[in-house]
């Protein structure tokens, strides 16, 4: 079921918050829980039921194994193993489960190429949602190992597993985030304020996706799914098509997700902030997919050794996070390319750094020449990246990169097929270097409690459903949401891109 589509707007967003609110308002909290926590399942099993039983075995598993790592005292002698070996064996088997459901293909087809062999499997159906869900609960394993964590409420975890506006796509949430407001008072009481807050940045969402993304789309597929010649501007086109639709995608779900979660009086963490403004790929996986950023440091990298032992072991374990964090996101040898060159990226940017504080003149990053020159390098840089994450392969990645820099030529521009897709990229580099983002539009509403550094004044979409109304705000907002609504008759199948990863 989708975010951009009629059934989930006006079918099951209101029946589940209305159910949720009625319940909790009569002080019924656990049925109020079990609501959410049914209709989450419903929503996950709505595109393939099969798979439920997947999501509650994870579930049980994962809860029980958590309760006997988050005890104080170690493993009885019994037990034969301690709780160290019990959070290994945890781990590797959610990792194992993982591994079966989205790489057991790709070894096999790599095997295939490499050995000139014919082993047969059965193609594996990837599971919605199975890479967060498995990544928020190894999360809370090490939490419990290390005593961060001791949840005991069978409800609540299953909510926080699986809380539907986060499930599909995140953002990832860590326990800490969570568990606590599924406590509160206040959580099921319905609250007008955060219903207004919900809608409208869910609003937000739901033009970027339907309105951007997907009219980007329709100059994206012709570029990446073409294994002919492209010309300069045709592979151009097709790259900074996918580099604005992936991110009005992602980051339209994640206010979607954020929106909703908010009409529940549940705060999730924001995913982005304003990425394409970034003077440094350093910078740019701090605002980029921010809760997967936190996860690959905090649970891989720092278990690594981060950088305590060494200028090149930390390098090392930059790149090593960065390839898989790049597998993560897909069965591909382009997917790990691209985290290759992510990491590479932040091993130059790291050296580049370092020199720069030794040659003592860190001050010319204050100047405005070098930020604009830093933000158009550092942009460059992504666009080449998304091209190995968007291709098939690596001879039309290789095709489409050697296009843009020139090898077919500059073909004529046509005014019939080339201007409309000028006048977007246009609209698009507008809208993600000069425009606040939804939480600077909406920072008095307070969207996280992560503290995401705010620059900029709220606008108008800001106060439209916080009743502070005037005309300009009141046309402005309407035909926003009378454009996606509209956009949603032909757009309603349009799946979000990171569902499949």
């Amino acid at each position: 079921m989708l975010f951009n589509s009629y059934e989930f707007i006006f079918v099951f967003l209101p029946i589940t918050l209305g159910g949720f609110f009625y319940i909790g308002s009569v002080g019924h909290h656990r049925i109020a829980i079990s609501w959410l926590v049914a209709a989450s399942l419903i929503y996950y099993g709505w595109w393939n039921p099969a798979y439920l039983g997947l999501i509650l075995g994870s579930i049980f598993f994962n809860y029980s194994l958590g309760v006997v790592l988050g005890q104080k005292q170690e493993l009885p002698n019994r037990w034969i193993i301690n709780k160290r070996g019990l959070l290994v064996i945890g781990i590797m088997l959610n990792l194992a489960l993982l591994g079966y459901y989205k790489y057991a293909n790709f070894f096999v087809n790599t095997v295939n190429s490499l050995g000139g062999v014919n082993f047969n499997l059965e193609k594996i159906i990837l599971p919605l949602a199975i890479s967060f869900f498995t990544f928020q609960q190894v999360a809370y394993l090490i939490d419990a190992y290390r005593g961060e964590a001791r949840e005991y409420n069978f409800l609540h975890y299953c909510l926080f597993v699986c809380f539907f506006p986060q499930l599909i796509a995140g953002p990832i949430v860590h326990h800490k985030e969570m568990l606590p407001q599924f406590a509160k008072e206040e959580t099921y009481k319905l609250n007008s304020e955060n219903i207004a807050i919900g809608f409208t940045v869910f609003f937000i969402g739901l033009f970027k996706k339907v309105v951007l993304a997907d009219t980007l789309a329709l100059y994206v597929n012709p570029v990446f799914g073409s294994n002919g010649e492209l010309d300069l501007i045709q592979s151009w086109i097709g790259a900074l098509a996918y580099t604005f639709q992936l991110y009005f995608d992602f980051s339209g779900y994640s206010d979607m997700a954020i929106g909703i979660s908010r009409m529940f009086g549940i705060r999730l963490p924001v995913n982005f902030n304003s990425p394409y403004k970034s003077q440094s790929i350093i910078e740019f996986w701090r605002r980029w997919h921010i809760t997967l950023s936190v996860f690959l440091r905090d649970y891989l990298y720092f278990s690594l050794g981060g950088n305590r032992k060494g200028k090149i072991r930390t390098q090392v374990n930059l790149m090593l996070t960065m390839l898989l964090g790049g597998l993560w996101h897909g069965a591909g040898w382009t997917f790990v390319v691209w985290g290759g060159l992510h990491g590479l990226y932040l091993i130059l940017n790291h050296m580049l750094r370092s020199l720069v504080t030794v040659l003592g003149i860190r001050h010319i990053q204050d100047n405005l020449i070098t930020q604009v020159v830093s933000r158009l390098f550092t942009f460059i840089a992504v666009v080449i990246g998304w091209v190995f994450f968007r291709a098939t392969d690596f001879a039309q990645a290789n095709n489409i990169l050697l296009s843009m820099a020139g090898e077919n030529g500059i073909a004529q521009v046509s005014l019939k097929q080339d201007i409309p897709a000028f006048l977007l990229l246009a609209i698009s580099f507008f809208i993600v270097w000069c425009l606040p983002n939804a939480q600077e539009y909406m920072h008095r509403y307070k969207l996280s409690n992560k503290g995401i550094p705010i620059k900029q004044r709220p606008g108008m979409l800001g106060h439209l459903l916080l009743f502070q109304f005037n005309k300009t705000s009141v046309v402005v907002t309407t035909l926003f949401v009378l454009i996606a609504f509209l956009m949603l008759q032909s757009v309603v199948k349009s799946e979000f891109l990171y569902y499949d990863f």
